[in-house]
């Protein structure tokens, strides 16, 4: 299901193209792909959730990374990346009633991770092999913060999302995600 998912994607730009050619090349590579236990490179799934307007992006400050961020996070295991992004925007936002407005994946993007602590326990430098997802929501439906995850959660104008990011980069990475939405 993955491979065939990433296969049908369509790469917006060159950047999209390696980064298609080298997720499939992991695929075939590595058994563990879709887990943590890979600690070289492994997938994950985000979200660019968009009010009706599409004039907002919700946005969670991470904690592990001091950053303000879009939701998301590891497949462990679950090659369904739609339904990792739906679980994770859920666990980290409150919201339950998405829309996804693309059907199967908006964007991909091989993203480094810098080495951190989580639970106690250090996590090395790697690679994310990211597919993203894209969901509107009701910017008044309530909203909460997951504290172990986030100490933040807001509705940003899709214009000040890559002025808010501390992690320059995903400047290009959110700036795409916004040029693909206002192609919708």
């Amino acid at each position: 299901m993955l491979r065939e998912n990433i296969e049908k994607y369509v790469p917006c730009n060159e950047e999209e193209e390696k980064d298609k050619e080298l997720m499939l090349k992991y695929i075939d590579l590595s058994k563990d792909v879709l887990t943590r236990e890979n600690e070289a490179f492994h997938f994950s799934a985000s979200n660019w959730i968009v009010n009706k307007e599409r004039t907002k992006i919700l946005m969670i400050y991470h904690n592990i990374y001091n950053s303000w961020a879009w939701t998301g996070g590891h497949a462990d295991g679950d090659e369904d990346l739609l339904r990792v992004a739906l679980k994770e925007a859920e666990e980290e936002t409150g919201l339950n009633n998405l829309k996804q407005l693309k059907e199967g994946i908006f964007a991909l993007q091989i993203l480094p991770v810098a080495g951190h602590v989580k639970r106690g326990k250090y996590v090395s430098s790697h690679l994310h092999l990211d597919c993203c997802y894209l969901f509107e929501a009701d910017e008044n439906a309530p909203i909460r913060i997951k504290e172990d995850e986030n100490k933040g959660i807001k509705w940003v104008d899709i214009d000040d999302v890559v002025k808010i990011t501390s992690e320059s980069w995903m400047v290009p990475v959110y700036a795409k995600l916004n040029n693909k939405l206002k192609e919708l």
